[in-house]
């Protein structure tokens, strides 16, 4: 069946194979950040509300594991805005557990609802906390991350430090950096001790690899990179994804994942689902949901010919996404 709040298996260089929940249902954040992958925030707004009831999305995750899917390596909150805004995810937390016991429970965070101490008695439930923080000069955070008024980046600094003080789990600490934002030397100074004082499990130093929410968010060259993951120590994968499948151009009728045909509705809503949160090759749904390259590219068609999927290539490779509409 099509699913509303779940999609993916998505592959993930920092956590595996992760089965996705989406939390909000729309584009509801506490920022409008300049490379946000899913595009611009419709509602920005830092009231908690149940955006998507734990029971209705519960539901959707227990007939999931009834139909017999390939089991992923972890369930990770997230989704088309700020999961933590769900006031309901506490309850969505302990439902996930109980439902895949053995699976650890992930959660994608801006990180500035956590300066709310409720949000972080909430969080200590959760496996994997993996908040983000791209700028600790105030200046520089309103440009890239554009987030509701009064928040500032000092704040949700402390918050993550006052969180990991009580976190069993693992954080990691992602860092995105894009040209001229938020790349100073200034910026990288005040990281530095912010890292040191964290003490994160990991911390992920990354540069933009799909298209963004504005033409001008772009990213910064290698050599950045480089001194910015040597400075913070960072892990060495530098993408958020694993690379896209070489291979996959190559399937041929020894391939075994499933085709999509005219009546496969089911993994035709899977592919929609996904590029719903996230851009993505083909090459990269095709291994995340193990459906044939040629069944995913049958998909893209479809859904190009609905004038709400957008093609943009960065580097050599073609990222698929939906438009405001989509």
């Amino acid at each position: 069946m099509g699913y509303k709040y779940i999609f993916g298996p998505v592959f993930s260089g920092r956590i595996g194979r992760s089965l996705g929940l989406d939390l909000l249902g729309k584009r509801i954040c506490s920022m409008d950040c300049v490379y946000c992958e899913v595009g611009a925030t419709d509602s920005l707004v830092t009231e908690r509300r149940p955006y998507v009831p734990a029971e209705v999305l519960l539901e959707e995750l227990g007939q999931w594991k009834q139909e017999g899917h390939i089991v992923p390596d972890v369930i990770t909150l997230g989704g088309l805005g700020e999961p933590t805004l769900n006031s309901d995810l506490p309850e969505i937390i302990r439902g996930v557990k109980k439902l895949f016991p053995s699976l650890p429970v992930a959660v994608l965070t801006n990180a500035s609802p956590m300066t709310d101490p409720e949000v972080r008695r909430e969080l200590l439930e959760a496996d994997i906390v993996l908040p983000s923080m791209d700028s600790l000069v105030a200046s520089e955070f309103r440009a890239i991350n554009r987030p509701c008024k009064g928040i500032d980046p000092e704040d949700v600094a402390k918050a993550l430090i006052e969180f990991r003080k009580e976190f069993k789990g693992k954080i990691f600490l992602e860092v995105l950096l894009s040209k001229g934002y938020n790349d100073s030397g200034e910026n990288l100074s005040k990281m530095k001790d912010f890292c040191s004082e964290l003490s994160p499990d990991r911390i992920d130093v990354v540069t933009l690899s799909r298209p963004g929410t504005l033409d001008t968010s772009a990213p910064v060259d290698s050599g950045t990179l480089d001194v910015w993951k040597k400075a913070l120590d960072a892990a060495p994968c530098i993408d958020r994804e694993c690379g896209p499948d070489n291979g996959a151009k190559e399937r041929n009728s020894s391939d075994t994942s499933a085709p999509v045909q005219g009546e496969d509705s089911a993994a035709f809503d899977r592919i929609q689902a996904s590029l719903m949160r996230r851009p993505q090759t083909a090459q990269q749904l095709s291994k995340a949901l193990e459906i044939s390259f040629s069944g995913v590219v049958q998909a893209i068609e479809e859904l190009e010919k609905s004038g709400r999927l957008i093609k943009r290539q960065t580097g050599d490779e073609i990222y698929y996404k939906f438009g405001p509409d989509g």
